[in-house]
This record gives structure tokens, sequence and C-alpha cells, in this order.
């Protein structure tokens, strides 16, 4: 399935019927990982991007000194988080998915919130247009097609 074809509204319905199907499904292996990841969180730590030396590695690996939506420097938007681009309230099996972990500031997370991807690429469109091209560069293809797979 090519998802760069598609517009926002089927892609809207392709996350809720992903999210809801699956959500009610989760395996025994779900639910262990999503049990790693609140550990791995736990042990982490939120401030900075945890306190381990391994969760600080993985944020320099993974950022710079800018957040990638509103592209800020971190110290002047509240420091800077790890986010899951697909929502573990709606993805729990995806929480300890590095591919769907992102760093950026803690403002625009808080803006992010719990919506799923495409509500959040909708919601850029219209509050901050001029993000967008970078939003969608950024959209998890792989990861929205292996939720596609699993309802096929």
């Amino acid at each position: 399935m090519n998802l760069e074809d598609k517009q926002l509204t089927e892609l809207f319905k392709l996350a809720n019927k992903i999210g809801k199907k699956r959500y009610h499904r989760l395996t025994q292996q779900d639910f262990e990982n999503y049990r790693q990841y609140d550990y791995w969180r736990y042990i982490n730590g939120d401030g900075e991007c945890g306190t381990t030396q391994e969760s600080q590695d993985w944020v320099k690996e993974n950022s710079d000194w800018y957040c990638p939506i509103c592209g800020d420097n971190y110290r002047n938007k509240e420091g800077r988080t790890i986010d899951h681009k697909l929502p573990r309230s709606q993805y729990p099996w995806l929480s300890m998915e590095f591919r769907n972990l992102w760093v950026i500031c803690r403002i625009c997370n808080r803006e992010k919130g719990e919506m799923h991807w495409y509500e959040y690429e909708h919601y850029i469109l219209v509050n901050h247009p001029d993000w967008y091209p970078f939003i969608k560069s950024a959209r998890p293809i792989k990861l929205l097609l292996s939720l596609d797979e699993q309802t096929s």
C-alpha cells in the first residue's frame, strides 16, 4: 500500500481502524513489551530524557540541540523528551519499538499529546503550516505499513 498517495481523511480512517481493532487483541508479548518500556522509562527517568548513560547515549545519537518540529533550541523549550510517534495509549505494543521514538521538546510533546500520527499531521497543517513539510517527512511509514499488514 502506498501511504504517500492517500488523503488525510483516508489515513485517519486507517489509523482508527487499526488502532481500535488491534488494541482489543493484545497478546501476552504485547503486554511484556509494554512492561519492558515502562521499566526502561522508570530506570532512565524523565529529566532531560533519562538519568542513565544508556538513555543519554540514545538521545545524543537521535537528536541534536534543536527540536525537529519547531526548530527551537531545547533549552528555550523546557528541555527535550522522548516521544512516541504512534502514542503508546493507542499502540501499546509499539512502546518499545525504537523506530517509534523520537526526541522533541517538551512543549511540542505536550502540544502533540495523544494524537495518532495523522491527527497530528492534520493539526500541524492547520495550526503550523510552515512545520508541515517536516512532519510529513517524519511520518513513520514503516510502522504504519506494519500496522496495515496486521489487519490483512
